[in-house]
């Protein structure tokens, strides 16, 4: 079941085209990865999402609503926290938690006691007192206090330390888990990496990859570290090796996935003495996309 929808979601700002015929949808229960460098359109497409920018053409539709139209019924059923959260300076933490927690209308007071503690949040100081990401903490603690269907998740962890970054993806996984939906906009590749389903791409405005994990990996390359008996030959020669560098460790190159087998069957003639292989990240998959459409911007 669809949860978020865009069809050829374009917004320009004068004679600048922010986003390029944007196409994303989200399902029940999934947790959705969006990544691109700073300026690429993440931040505009989410505020067309939230009903805060209007669409110069397209539709975004959320639980089968207009974004636009119907931002107010919209909101009642969504949690977003954005990546720099501006705070009350003279409510204390606990007093916008539950500022929060009242205007969706809910009392879950267990989830939220759990969630401080979690978080390792004082409540008792002013939010004028607090550091990036304490203020972050704030909004990630009445986010996953309310029973929100759709979690808009704009660079959450900024400023957070890495101990809390694990705690926030544990509480992403609990809205997995109790069947919700995440769209996680992120520039840390290791957090989508271990918490998203689907990723999508965005260059400059457009949507240039979607598709599970395993279904991109076939644009990136396998990490080699070979010792062998004997020195390897002709490893040059091949199609789809890459960045073959010589050290104490051996002998260490990328291979495209397509020719790994036959890379393999090559360095076996070898005598093999070590071989360590490791997956490709979303990071090698991310850097290479954006070297092939002339850097990152």
């Amino acid at each position: 079941m669809s949860v978020l929808k865009t069809t050829n979601l374009t917004k320009k700002f004068g004679k600048f085209t922010a986003l390029d015929g944007i196409n994303i949808e989200l399902m029940k229960g999934e947790v959705f990865g969006f990544i691109g460098p700073n300026g690429a359109g993440k931040s505009t497409t989410i505020r067309v999402l939230l009903g805060i920018l209007k669409a110069t053409t397209g539709e975004a539709k959320i639980f089968g609503k207009d974004a636009w139209i119907d931002a107010v019924e919209i909101h009642k059923r969504i949690a977003y926290v954005p990546g720099d959260v501006n705070l009350w300076p003279n409510l204390t933490g606990g007093e916008v938690i539950d500022l929060f927690v009242k205007l969706r209308g809910g009392n879950h007071k267990s989830r939220r006691e759990e969630l401080i503690k979690k978080f390792d949040l004082d409540t008792s100081k002013k939010c004028r007192t607090y550091s990036k990401g304490n203020r972050q903490k704030v909004a990630l603690v009445a986010a996953f206090s309310s029973e929100a269907d759709l979690y808009i998740l704009d660079e959450p962890t900024s400023g957070l330390d890495p101990l809390m970054e694990q705690v926030f993806q544990e509480c992403v996984l609990e809205a997995k888990n109790a069947g919700k939906t995440v769209l996680l906009s992120s520039h840390i590749l290791s957090e989508v990496e271990k918490l998203c389903d689907r990723v999508g791409i965005i260059r400059q405005g457009k949507i240039i990859e979607t598709g599970s994990l395993s279904e991109l990996r076939h644009l990136t390359r396998t990490n080699l570290i070979v010792k062998t008996k004997r020195p390897i030959t002709a490893l040059h020669e091949f199609r789809g090796v890459h960045e073959v560098v010589e050290n104490d460790a051996g002998l260490s190159f990328q291979v495209d996935s397509e020719e790994l087998d036959l890379i393999i069957k090559h360095i076996g003639q070898f005598g093999i003495l070590k071989l360590e292989s490791s997956p490709p990240t979303l990071e090698d998959l991310f850097m290479r996309h954006y070297e092939n459409k002339g850097g990152v911007s």
